[in-house]
């Protein structure tokens, strides 16, 4: 569950710039919109490892 949370803010000063464009949105947008596309399948992967273990 680490990885969502460097997703938005870890990397947040990296990636806080307009230049590149890509798809016509401005960097820091993408990398938002991505970073929220994955955190569900970041939690999906942790619940995931939970039932294998038996303790859901």
């Amino acid at each position: 569950m680490l990885v969502p949370y460097v997703l938005f803010l870890g990397a947040l000063p990296l990636v806080n710039r307009v230049q590149p464009v890509l798809f016509g949105l401005p960097f820091l947008i993408v990398w938002l919109l991505g970073a929220t596309l994955l955190t569900p399948v970041a939690v999906w992967l942790a619940r995931r490892g939970d039932k294998r273990r038996g303790t859901a």
